[in-house]
């Protein structure tokens, strides 16, 4: 079995997950980059290996239950139960209400809660049983305080991954797993920089003036704090689901 802890990240070939795979890849864990992006996701776990770590990139669509477990399978047979994952596969995709169809919606939900659903279904077993791991998903501050226009079935997914957080918290608790969330505000990326989908580069500059430290956040600060809740320092919190905006719900009036 591997002597680094090992590290499985959703949605890493870019943004937020691709800032997570690299802090990960610095602080000594086997990482799992997957993505269903297959030259970004290579070229996060080639930086990661030329940086002096330890990473492997691995196709991986979260809509697939055969592709989840497969991967699962593989990894624990080579390295045993995971040490941490992070489900971090999302889209966010205006459609105003009126033109939502069930087809939008389903997809929206079979990513952005589904597919972490799928992830930590195929992790946890072998987590469990080893009585260790933690778990990190990916919500947002529309999921947990704000509304977003035209984008229901995001605000709703975001929203049911805190639900989704707080009963896996509670069922995982007495075996050593420990679940935890995390709401990004207005991160730089390439969905809040998307103008058909979300602010556009204007827009996110203009955001910065009510966010009350004065700018957006950067991937890096939201990898920073996964990094932490996978760590010993939160070995007493699960459950939470935890909003780093620069202090965005705290401070606009």
């Amino acid at each position: 079995m591997s002597e680094k802890k090992t590290v499985l990240i959703t949605g890493a070939g870019i943004g937020i997950g691709r800032a997570t795979a690299k802090a990960f890849g610095a602080a000594g864990y086997r990482v799992f980059v997957t993505d269903i992006l297959k030259a970004e996701g290579n070229q996060v776990a080639e930086e990661i290996n030329e940086a002096g770590g330890t990473a492997e990139f691995n196709k991986l669509d979260v809509r697939s239950t055969g592709q989840v477990n497969a991967l699962v399978a593989s990894i624990e047979k080579m390295w045993g139960a995971l040490d941490v994952v992070v489900g971090n596969a999302g889209i966010a995709h205006r459609v105003p209400l009126g033109e939502m169809t069930d087809q939008k919606w389903d997809e929206t939900f079979d990513i952005d809660l589904k597919g972490i659903f799928r992830v930590v279904r195929a992790t946890a077993p072998t987590m469990r049983a080893a009585g260790k791991g933690s778990v990190i998903a990916v919500s947002s501050i529309m999921g947990v305080a704000y509304g977003w226009d035209e984008h229901a079935h995001y605000s709703a997914a975001k929203a049911g991954v805190v639900g989704l957080v707080r009963a896996l918290a509670v069922e995982f608790a007495q075996e050593g797993v420990r679940v935890n969330g995390i709401a990004p505000g207005y991160i730089k990326s390439a969905q809040t920089l998307s103008e058909q989908h979300s602010l556009g580069p204007e827009g996110l500059e203009k955001a910065a003036e009510f966010i009350p430290m004065g700018r957006v956040g950067q991937p890096e600060e939201i990898a920073d704090v996964i990094l932490f809740l996978a760590s010993n320092a939160a070995r007493y919190m699960t459950g939470q689901t935890v909003v780093v905006d620069g202090g965005l719900l705290v401070g606009r009036y």
